[in-house]
């Protein structure tokens, strides 16, 4: 039983060494009741509200937690904690019991005698104190972080980097913490291994057993069962393998290649059942030839996805919010999250959601930009914490690749230190991973180059690139063409404004875009920089639509918003649907990042609430399953890519319709298509309407023809299934006093169906909405085109308000809503 479930905590906050011991607490001191797991951070969020714990500095001090437990049952105890942050003393009933050194391995207490009212403290130690002691330098200098002492911790730059400013540093027991007695059997341990062999999965399942003892212990998978009798040393621990043969098994995929296929794993103690969670089969490697790439169950796979921050940046603990943003990114089509080595593994819950969701986990170690110290100390800390990780996934299929970390190989390289070898990437991680996580894909770090390759980490075109050519290098769009970029586990990172209702909810308007101190400090900047990434968005601003964004600014901040908004989408489109094509070298896209740390244009597609900005739309037709991408190939014309990711054939109309200004389609060609499982199709604009017509303008002869040109793939109802519209001459287009856009809501049983059609061609038309979750925007529609969009509801009585737009548009126009009484429409 765990004696902790429902105990009470409280902090306090004291200089750095002044309380030794529990003892010395003063119970007048300024205690704040505290969630565990949670923070320090969480605390005073709790107290004193949301800015006081982002202006907080938990480093700066030592933090006792403290908590009473009536105690019952019979000993020796158990005391668990899966995570402290990060240096930390454990007390019971004023007895030093345990230290703590890493915030990432678990730590156990065996108590043999409690009073039945114990006290357990936990003092974590100043981390800026311990940062003084001066310890061996490394071989160069992080760019990330000041404190140069943080490589021989091992905790997170989450809170202590100047780019992640927007999150606290995480002290505090910020995992479970358990207090169990002896009087049932106790799993302490437990390795939980899957393997495919021909049609039949394998399952190894390894137990050390504490607690009562048991006769009989036994495994149920997908009906079948193993079953093995315990022997108990004299330690009172038994250790326990058994094996199960699942025939023809089916496998797990990720979402957008078939199904997730997870099997239910039961252990019996003598009869009493025991959830192991859920377990899932499938075979992973990189894919053959040059650059890197995945296969998973043979089939050569695009990784898109996104770089993950946490949910909840300053407790840590929102399994709820967490659950709620994977199942976004699977509506959005992203089948990959990579969780980089700034931030911190994390819950058991959110890799449980990516398997029984279908999301592909790249994971890397904790390490990010330092030399890792070559210490048998620090070894023996890297190695705890990569073991631990492996128990706790043990079985879970979305966990596909093991990274030794985040820019831990570019900074040497980028310092002219190429030939750096770094012990932790060449020879310990490896180690380890091989046999402890013999079903994931090893890369020494990201960025790096392929195995046995004398290219740089950072070069772009080969193996796993950084790439910000677009975007922070402020090279043209044009670039993504020439870089060469096998596989992106960051890019596209842009200052992305969120909604004008959330800018003004959050500030009070949108007129601090672009100069207000408070909208700056949550603008992304490198350490030492004399740019932000908002000086970035500006650059297309002005180098896409062809104006001054200064200008623009002060003249019309909304407007500015719109435009940078518009610019990124250009960016997103350009750099997505290129390497989405086939043929484009490139098997993978991981944009940075998810969600922002805090309020304001940070570099999330999400914003601090969870809710999508612009760039998101784009992402999620781009990514999607089955997709159609329509792209300029100059004098070669417009190419048609039609892709079938999933697993099931496809019978499909292929449309392709050009307008003209005037709105009129002089070309509509339809032609049937069939897709079987995993293939892309490639075609020609020519190809299928039967000729050469300029539809690009390209060649330009004579004044340009087409405004729009539109392909769609039609299910055999007619409806559409993807569809990609191509502004012939360019995104830099003049503003009308209007087009003709307008809006239509009808409610459906799960909020609303919007209905938005126009009269003339619409660029990037957006809708700003209350009430609902809205579910696309940010597109293109042709002359005389619509689209209709739901918006699920909040909440039953939710009502729905809001206005759609579009960059090319002087006004916008309400939402029109159609009661579901009468069908008369009112102003939204």
């Amino acid at each position: 039983m765990d004696l902790l479930h429902d105990s009470r905590w409280r902090c306090l906050r004291v200089a750095p060494g002044s309380v030794e011991n529990p003892g010395e607490l003063p119970e007048d001191g300024c205690w704040l009741p505290v969630c565990i797991p949670g923070t320090a951070a969480g605390a005073i969020r709790e107290a004193d509200g949301v800015a006081a714990a982002r202006a907080s500095s938990p480093d700066s001090d030592d933090w006792w937690f403290v908590t009473d437990v009536e105690v019952s049952g019979d000993g020796p105890w158990r005391l668990t904690f899966d995570g402290l942050a990060t240096l930390a003393e454990v007390w019971v009933d004023g007895t030093l019991v345990a230290t703590s050194e890493s915030m990432f391995v678990p730590l156990t207490v065996i108590l043999d005698r409690l009073s039945s009212t114990t006290r357990i403290a936990i003092r974590c130690a100043s981390l800026d104190t311990a940062l003084r002691k001066r310890r061996p330098r490394g071989r160069w200098r992080s760019s990330l972080v000041s404190a140069q002492g943080l490589r021989w911790f091992r905790t997170t730059m989450l809170g202590r980097a100047p780019v992640y400013a927007g999150a606290p540093a995480p002290v505090g027991p910020w995992r479970p913490v358990r207090l169990v007695d002896s009087g049932e059997p106790l799993v302490l341990e437990r390795e939980i291994r899957t393997r495919v062999r021909g049609s039949d999965g394998i399952v190894d399942v390894d137990l050390v057993l504490v607690g009562a003892a048991v006769s009989e212990v036994a495994v149920e998978i997908g009906g079948s069962t193993a079953h093995a009798r315990p022997e108990y040393g004299a330690d009172g621990t038994a250790r326990v393998h058994m094996q199960v043969t699942l025939p023809e098994v089916q496998r797990w995929w990720p979402h957008t290649y078939g199904d997730p296929n997870l099997y239910a794993a039961q252990l019996l103690l003598d009869g009493h059942r025991m959830e192991l969670g859920a377990i899932g089969f499938r075979s992973v490697e990189r894919s053959p030839g040059d650059g890197f790439g995945l296969r998973i169950n043979d089939i050569d796979v695009f990784c898109r996805g996104l770089v993950w921050t946490p949910t909840d940046p300053i407790a840590l603990n929102d399994p709820a919010g967490t659950r709620r943003i994977v199942e976004r990114c699977v509506s959005a089509g992203v089948d990959t999250i990579r969780i980089p080595g700034t931030m911190v593994y994390e819950d058991d819950e959110f890799y449980s959601a990516c398997a029984e969701l279908g999301i592909m986990v790249w994971q890397d170690v904790m390490l990010a930009t330092t030399d890792p110290p070559d210490d048998p100390h620090f070894r023996a800390l890297l190695e705890d914490e990569v073991r631990a990780l492996a128990r706790r996934w043990g079985g879970n299929p979305a966990p596909v690749v093991m990274c030794g970390g985040s820019e831990t190989e570019q900074q040497p390289a980028m310092l002219g230190l190429a030939e750096a070898s770094i012990p932790a990437l060449d020879d310990w991680l490896p180690a380890i991973v091989d046999r402890e996580l013999p079903g994931t894909v090893w890369v020494s770090s990201s960025p790096s180059a392929p195995p046995g390759s004398d290219t740089l980490p950072i070069a772009v075109g080969s193996g796993v690139a950084h790439y910000f050519g677009v975007g922070g290098y402020r090279r043209p769009l044009s670039d993504v063409r020439a870089a060469g970029v096998r596989f992106a586990t960051e890019c596209l990172a842009f200052s992305i404004p969120p909604s004008d209702t959330a800018i003004e909810a959050e500030f009070g308007s949108v007129n601090v875009a672009g100069h207000h101190p408070r909208w700056k400090a949550a603008v992304p900047r490198d350490n030492g920089a004399s740019w932000d990434f908002e000086d970035v968005r500006d650059h297309y601003v002005r180098t896409i639509f062809g104006v001054d964004p200064a200008e623009v600014r002060w003249a019309d901040p909304a407007r500015y918003l719109a435009l940078g908004r518009a610019a990124i989408c250009e960016a997103f489109t350009e750099v997505l649907q290129y390497w989405r094509r086939s043929g484009s070298g490139c098997r993978g896209a991981l944009v940075l990042s998810a969600r922002d740390l805090q309020p304001g244009a940070g570099w999330g597609v999400l914003d601090a609430d969870g809710n999508p900005k612009a760039p998101w739309w784009v992402l999620a037709r781009v990514f999607a399953p089955v997709t159609v991408l329509l792209t300029d190939d100059g004098l070669d014309g417009l190419r048609v890519d039609a892709i079938n990711d999933t697993a099931d054939v496809l019978d499909v109309t292929l449309q392709l319709q050009a307008h003209t200004p005037s709105g009129a389609a002089p070309v509509d060609v339809a032609v049937p298509l069939h897709l079987e499982p995993h293939e892309s199709r490639v075609f020609s604009w020519a190809s299928v309407t039967g000729g050469f017509s300029d539809v690009n303008f390209a060649y330009r002869f004579g004044p340009r023809t087409f405004d729009t040109a539109t392909a769609r793939l039609l299910d055999p109802t007619g409806a559409v299934l993807a569809e990609s519209v191509h502004l012939v001459g360019g995104p830099a287009r003049p503003v009308e006093r209007g087009i003709g856009l307008a809006a239509t809501a009808r409610p459906v049983p799960d909020g609303w169906s919007v209905e938005v059609r126009t009269e003339g061609v619409a660029q990037y038309v957006h809708l700003d909405v209350t009430g609902g979750d809205l579910q696309d925007s940010w597109f293109h529609l042709p002359p005389g085109g619509s689209r209709t969009i739901a918006v699920r509801a909040c909440d039953p009585a939710a009502t729905l308000s809001g206005r759609v737009g579009a960059s090319n548009s002087a006004t916008s126009a309400p939402i029109r809503v159609l009661p579901a009484s009468d069908g008369h429409e009112i102003d939204g």
